[in-house]
């Protein structure tokens, strides 16, 4: 396993782990959509029954994909997590409330009473994709950081990384581009929910409102999704010479690096394929699969935009403050005996992926009932 294999390979690994946390996302998406899917309190504890379920693995997903990077690209790690922090104490208290809310909610004497819990819920399920997919977005248009590694020999301040910015990454929010994409992950999770609902409950009427307001946040998502594409194949990207390290702006270049990586074109092709397909399923039959099409093409889609970021030399986080800055797969990498030690540590994925499919099959047994809400009490 050569060295440039290693770090292609891990970020591999790393995408995947992206393109799942945005699919399960959905579990963020039904809670923002608690009061306008449930009309009763019976129907809000059903939805929450349903998510409840699930919120475990977006929090996990979220930490080994935070664990993924610092062990493999530690220089982003230190410089985005240290540095971009308001973004991500902003996500993580977010998740706090969440785990918070499903543990109290509907325990009897619980100080703030369960519709306070509601809304943490409610603040973890807009914030959280939303956050993710501007961090997302930074990866294509860079961030206020600087990095000089010879600083790591000065014993009064060795900081390798800086961030250039007073608002330590919610200056992320004044590139409109950034917020389309957050907009995007959004309403996507939002319209999986929507699939998740009408595949998880058996109850008519809850059915019939994720039916109804299926077309609207599949409608919201496709018109984000679809700018922010239609942009980011157009704009300018950062590329790198695999001989000097030299970075320098190229037009067009994930078009370029889609075009360059037939493979990585495919996935892209047949993940939006599967999101059209999972869409359209519910609103054209009664079948109630569509989340399993929807979800598919989410990771297979998201997974081709990440590569994108990082393969054919690219430099994956680039910066607005010093071009020469910008972090690619080879300058920020940990060292060869890390990542030949991590890649055979890696293959135990398919065994937790194993326990996961199993796991979620033994949950969804059967369909979520009113009667089970109140056994649950």
């Amino acid at each position: 396993m050569s060295y440039l294999f290693l770090q292609q390979y891990w970020w591999f690994l790393i995408s995947l782990l992206g393109a799942l946390l945005v699919f399960l996302m959905f579990v963020q998406g039904g809670q923002s959509l608690l009061w306008q899917l449930g009309k009763t309190e019976e129907q809000r504890r059903m939805l929450l029954l349903a998510t409840g379920r699930k919120w475990e693995l977006t929090f996990t997903t979220l930490v080994v994909f935070g664990g993924a990077f610092f062990a493999a690209f530690p220089l982003f790690y230190s410089t985005s997590f240290g540095g971009a922090y308001w973004v991500w104490m902003l996500l993580l208290f977010s998740f706090v409330l969440q785990a918070v809310s499903y543990e109290f909610q509907l325990k009897r004497g619980n100080l703030l009473g369960s519709s306070t819990y509601r809304w943490f819920l409610f603040a973890n399920g807009v914030l959280a994709p939303v956050l993710v997919g501007t961090a997302v977005s930074t990866f294509f248009h860079g961030a206020e950081f600087t990095v000089n590694k010879a600083a790591i020999a000065d014993p009064a301040a060795p900081v390798i990384s800086a961030w250039a910015s007073p608002w330590h990454g919610l200056e992320a929010v004044a590139n409109p581009w950034n917020v389309c994409l957050g907009l995007a992950v959004l309403f996507l999770s939002r319209t999986l929910a929507c699939l998740y609902f009408l595949n998880n409950i058996g109850d008519g009427t809850l059915r019939l409102n994720c039916r109804r307001r299926l077309p609207v946040e599949s409608g919201l998502f496709l018109v984000f999704f679809l700018a922010y594409v239609w942009h980011w194949l157009t704009m300018p990207g950062f590329a790198v010479q695999p001989e000097t390290g030299l970075i320098f702006t190229e037009p067009c270049k994930y078009l370029n690096n889609l075009l360059a990586m037939p493979a990585v074109f495919t996935l892209l092709g047949i993940g939006v394929l599967l999101v059209l397909t999972g869409l359209i399923t519910p609103l054209l039959t009664v079948r109630h699969g569509g989340i399993w099409f929807a979800g598919s093409g989410t990771v297979l889609t998201v997974l081709a935009i990440l590569l994108c970021a990082g393969l054919n030399n690219t430099a994956f986080y680039p910066s607005n403050a010093d071009l020469r800055s910008s972090l690619t797969l080879a300058n920020s990498c940990s060292g060869l005996f890390t990542m030949r030690t991590m890649a055979i540590v890696s293959l135990l994925i398919p065994f937790v992926l194993a326990y996961i499919i199993w796991a979620w099959r033994a949950l969804e047994s059967s369909p979520i009932t009113p009667q089970e809400t109140h056994s649950s009490h």
